[in-house]
């Protein structure tokens, strides 16, 4: 039995970190599903850059899309949803089969809204009835400004996957934003069903403190992060507000491990699949860690709901001299400029393609 189905079976579901068109229409994503138990995934503006830049693939839509007028985030959307529904689509039956707990890809709404609650409330709520399927989470940043957004997104009913989560205090925030709008589904008399996922980030703390601590605690610091929010994760579940709502119909907002592929070349490269394995989560993974933990991978110890070694690690880091809720709100804040510049990557891509291909014409 392959690590990845062992790991499906322990209840933790896997998602690959990657959607590009010869993905799915070389029947590679459909290979992952049927033979490595993949039952979703997320994608991001720099993965469809990429992809747009390295491949021909796009360029019939990208012309289509010319000559109806479309132009920046208009095509880019245009572009990302017809790839985003045909996932969608393969995903299908696992949403179908789960009661649609699982099966789900993500669309994400752009960063340039990033302060503008509203704004990315509507064009969330027009990219998930765009996209058409009800197993299409919209992506939103977990920042201060984010917030709001989240909660109102989930009261009108749109599932929501919140990015950009580096701390336990920021992923507990998130949570609370999710049960608002909850409660207040509830309390209007609608169905409280709404999905989400509370993407954290793991994988960036180790290269962010890798060059200020001793080699003893290298590759250790995001592990003990992503321990620390299981453990909040867990309490939020246990909770009597957060029990009460499951009670009325609710489901739990499921804790995603995202950047889990190993940056260090010197460290395992499935070290954080096999380090934060865990039921009822998430571990979103790149191509390469995915099949690197299919041919060798194990799971390790599951992640115990009262956080096992995390606070004497981090209390190692900070003795060291790392000031862990001062690079939480570094990592939030260049990871949502990152984000930006990604955005502007993608639509100057697209902008650059449609240009050669309207001269070749």
């Amino acid at each position: 039995m392959k690590a990845t189905q062992r790991l499906h079976e322990l209840g933790q579901s896997i998602w690959l970190d990657n959607l590009t068109r010869d993905l799915l229409t070389g029947g590679r994503l459909k290979r992952y599903i049927d033979e490595l138990s993949v039952s979703g995934l997320t994608s991001n503006p720099t993965i469809f850059e990429q992809a747009i830049r390295g491949s021909a693939s796009y360029d019939a839509s990208i012309r289509t899309k010319l000559r109806e007028g479309k132009s920046g985030d208009a095509l880019f959307y245009e572009l990302a949803i017809e790839d985003i529904g045909a996932a969608a689509d393969l995903f299908g039956p696992i949403h179908a089969r789960t009661c649609g707990v699982d099966g789900f890809v993500s669309l994400e709404v752009s960063p340039l809204l990033a302060d503008d609650a509203q704004a990315t409330v509507a064009v969330a709520r027009q990219l998930y009835t765009h996209a058409g399927r009800q197993n299409v989470l919209i992506k939103i940043p977990g920042t201060t400004q984010g917030l709001v957004a989240i909660e109102e997104a989930i009261f009108a009913g749109i599932p929501v996957n919140v990015t950009l989560l580096f701390s336990r205090e920021q992923y507990v925030a998130a949570a609370l934003a999710y049960l608002r709008g909850i409660e207040r589904r509830i309390a209007a008399g609608r169905t409280p069903d709404v999905a989400s996922v509370a993407s954290l980030f793991v994988s960036r703390w180790d290269v962010a403190v890798s060059a200020r601590v001793p080699e003893r605690l290298r590759n250790r610091l995001g592990i003990a992060i992503g321990q620390r929010a299981y453990k909040a994760y867990a309490q939020q579940l246990a909770s009597a507000r957060y029990q009460r709502l499951l009670n009325a119909g609710a489901r739990a907002q499921r804790l995603l491990m995202a950047s889990t592929g190993t940056k260090d070349p010197n460290a395992s490269d499935v070290l954080y699949v096999k380090s934060l394995a865990a039921p009822l989560t998430v571990n979103t993974m790149p191509e390469a860690t995915l099949n690197a933990f299919a041919d060798h991978g194990e799971i390790g110890p599951v992640l115990s709901a009262d956080g096992g070694d995390c606070e004497d690690v981090i209390a190692q880091f900070q003795s060291a001299g790392v000031d862990v809720d001062a690079v939480a709100a570094k990592l939030q804040l260049e990871g949502a400029q990152s984000f930006v510049n990604s955005w502007k990557a993608v639509l100057a891509q697209i902008a650059s393609k449609g240009s050669v291909l309207a001269e070749a014409s």
